[in-house]
């Protein structure tokens, strides 16, 4: 798991990160959702939601669509937006079923599932040497990463979309 003490968890991150080949279609992808989900703290099914046109690329922000049908802009890291525009460009198939961001590598290219990126998740973690990592300790390693950086737990819950601030104390 990604968890332990804060230099454990960021050598993990690293190594897990480390583990996609940016060199290929597939690397590009899985880089971007890792980074969505370990920066910004979205869920699986939140970035297995992403169209294209949630991006606003010159507010550098992005448009999520969490539970309960919420809708809510969050700030795209120039790092995050950096890995995403590199998947669009030199990764994302032309022939692409629909406007979803993140789609199948393999024909038909259809939009990745829940499932599907929490499989990026395992795969990467498994190649890293990291064992069964689900995508939701991702959101964890965000939400720690923001407190390590002096982020009260109050701005924290607000980039998790958390309703109550007991949510994001746990």
């Amino acid at each position: 798991d990604v968890h332990g003490s804060p230099a454990r968890r960021n050598r993990q991150l690293r190594a897990l990160l480390a583990s996609c080949d940016r060199r290929t279609a597939t690397g590009r992808r899985d880089y971007a959702v890792l980074l969505l989900l370990s920066r910004l703290g979205l869920r699986a099914g939140e970035v297995a939601a992403l169209r294209l046109e949630d991006i606003d690329w010159r507010c550098g922000q992005i448009q999520v669509r969490g539970k309960g049908n919420r809708i809510e802009r969050l700030p795209l890291p120039a790092d995050v937006g950096a890995a995403v525009a590199a998947y669009l460009r030199r990764g994302r198939p032309g022939t692409a079923l629909d406007r979803a961001v993140f789609v199948r590598v393999h024909a038909p290219h259809r939009t990745l599932t829940t499932g599907g990126i929490t499989m990026i998740v395992f795969d990467n973690a498994a190649r890293a040497g990291l064992g069964k990592v689900h995508a939701h300790r991702l959101r964890h390693t965000a939400a720690t990463g923001m407190l390590q950086a002096g982020s009260p737990l109050a701005e924290v819950g607000q980039v998790l979309r958390h309703r109550s601030a007991l949510t994001t104390a746990i």
